[in-house]
């Protein structure tokens, strides 16, 4: 393994960047189980003796009440417990007295017998992810240390109501594995499910231009107060990051501290960004293994074994069979240039196994990397889970309108120069957004909604080397205008650091203890993956 280069710091606010020559991978960690609650300090939890979650409280328009924990598509341990409720407001707070909605809440008790007076409200990504059900990951890595964990589902997710999970949208992207990836018979399936998606969520009365960011940032202004609580710290993954920011600047009070993990800038958010942290993710992932002697003379030249492939596979297709877990016959997969990208976008986060599934692709054997691709999208925790009407909401309101399909293409070719047109212009994890958004027809949010986030309150900037969804230097982005900003890229891990890397889980808590003087140095201790050499098959 090669050498880990000590961090450089740079000034704005306080800012720590690890920039090893390489950079990182990891999947999920388990650890901490949640403790029975004890009482806290301030509103109707801290300073009154009352557990926060427990009292029934209306504020404007929005009301809390206590209750059973919201349904989660399994039993999570976390949960056990906890305290729990509903958040009633308004669907659209722009008509009032219209339609109300409801979002259910779980605070998770501190494991302390002595916790702060300050929460911690975690908040979820994709956008779509119900973040009661990522509990566990959360108290996995210790957030509940010594604060309740607070966690609401975002509006449209599995444990609000109205739900606008689709599950045909994910059964489609299982049966797509079987299709060349940027056909244009694959858009027009891919377009009708999406139109399929959003009938159904307006059958269940869903006003869709009223799922966005800037809504669901002011049901966590309502859910503050609801639950009596002076202040509170947010932590947000992914594109919880962009939610944490546009909360962060439209509602700033009460909040004594920030994390963001895995970085979407609310100015940036879209298609042509994915272009950019793929870049980087694969650069790091590349650059690691060259720096290993074993991995670097086993595969001499992987960026242009990966080129290559991609270039191959647009111009001919492997189509293959797999077995997958769970399903009696084997799955059909087509791996053309496409496909092989956006592989690759999550296979960063096992990148000890990437570099000897690209060279046994280059020697004819497709069925590591296509059992990965189609494992992941048959798998049940990928079918009707993710709230694709909030997600569409999101793209279509913020992000769409903002860009042009030009934007994409010229974003792609900047990235990956040598690839064929037709896989620039389809962005990493976001094929098609325009045509979908063409079919979701909801209006435009205000240009405000890109604006950037301008804040004093400490932020702790998270992001991994081996990010490929969100690279690392959106973090360096979003850190510009946060002047008390603490910016670390963990080397060698992938999207979200917390989730898989105890040096990112060290400095959170480091941070919840000390938001302007995080404990960083974690950073450089820690090693690249050993990257498998096995034999070619």
């Amino acid at each position: 393994m090669g050498p880990t280069e000590a961090p450089r710091r740079r000034r704005t606010g306080r800012r720590l960047r690890a920039v090893p020559a390489g950079l990182a991978t990891g999947i999920l960690v388990t650890g901490l189980v949640a403790a029975p609650a004890h009482g806290t300090g301030a509103g109707p939890g801290p300073g009154s003796g009352t557990a926060i979650g427990t009292t029934p409280r209306t504020v404007g328009d929005a009301h809390y009440e206590p209750g059973p924990c919201p349904k989660t598509p399994e039993p999570i341990a976390a949960l056990k417990g906890a305290r729990c409720g509903t958040l009633t407001v308004p669907e659209n707070r722009a008509e009032p007295g219209g339609r109300k909605i409801s979002l259910g809440v779980a605070v998770v008790p501190a494991v302390s017998q002595r916790p702060k007076p300050d929460p911690v409200v975690w908040l979820a990504g994709g956008p779509g992810d119900d973040a009661v059900g990522e509990a566990q990951l959360a108290v996995d890595g210790g957030i509940n240390r010594d604060r309740d964990l607070i966690l609401m589902s975002q509006r449209g997710t599995y444990s609000a109501d109205p739900v606008l999970t689709c599950a045909n949208i994910d059964e489609f992207a299982a049966r797509s594995v079987g299709l060349v990836y940027d056909a244009p018979s694959t858009e027009r399936l891919h377009v009708d499910a999406t139109r399929t998606c959003r009938e159904q969520s307006v059958a269940r009365g869903a006003e869709l231009g009223a799922y966005d960011s800037t809504e669901s940032a002011t049901d966590y202004a309502d859910l503050r107060l609801a639950l009596g609580l002076p202040q509170w710290n947010v932590f947000g993954i992914s594109y919880g990051t962009d939610l944490a920011l546009i909360y962060l600047r439209d509602h700033p009070e009460g909040i004594r501290s920030v994390g963001i993990d895995g970085v979407l800038p609310p100015s940036t958010a879209g298609s042509a960004l994915t272009w950019s942290s793929a870049r980087q993710g694969f650069d790091g992932l590349f650059r690691a293994c060259a720096q290993q002697p074993a991995c670097a003379r086993r595969y001499p030249d992987l960026p242009a074994t990966f080129d290559h492939l991609v270039r191959q596979l647009e111009a001919e297709p492997v189509t293959t069979t797999v077995k997958v877990p769970g399903r009696a016959q084997p799955v059909k997969v087509v791996l053309d240039g496409g496909a092989l990208v956006n592989w690759m976008t999550s296979a960063t986060h096992v990148a000890a196994g990437v570099p000897l599934s690209l060279d046994e692709l280059a020697h004819g054997n497709p069925r590591r990397i296509a059992e990965q691709w189609a494992g992941a999208k048959f798998s049940p925790q990928a079918i009707g889970r993710i709230a694709h009407g909030l997600a569409f909401g999101v793209f279509c309101r913020e992000w769409v309108p903002f860009e042009t399909e030009a934007d994409t293409l010229r974003a792609g070719r900047a990235a990956f120069p040598t690839f064929p047109r037709s896989v620039q212009a389809q962005a990493p994890q976001l094929t098609f957004l325009h045509a979908d958004c063409d079919a979701w027809k909801v209006p435009a949010a205000p240009r405000s909604v890109r604006d950037v986030t301008r804040s004093d309150v400490p932020t702790l900037v998270l992001s991994g080397g081996f990010d490929s969804q969100t690279g690392a230097r959106s973090g360096e982005v979003a850190a510009r205008t946060l002047s008390r900003a603490t910016v670390v890229t963990i080397p060698y891990v992938a999207h979200v650091t917390y989730a898989s890397s105890p040096c990112a889980q060290e400095i959170t808590l480091s941070f919840l203890d000390a938001p302007t003087a995080p404990k960083t140095g974690c950073v450089s201790g820690v090693r690249p993956p050993a990257f498998d050499t096995g034999p070619r098959t």
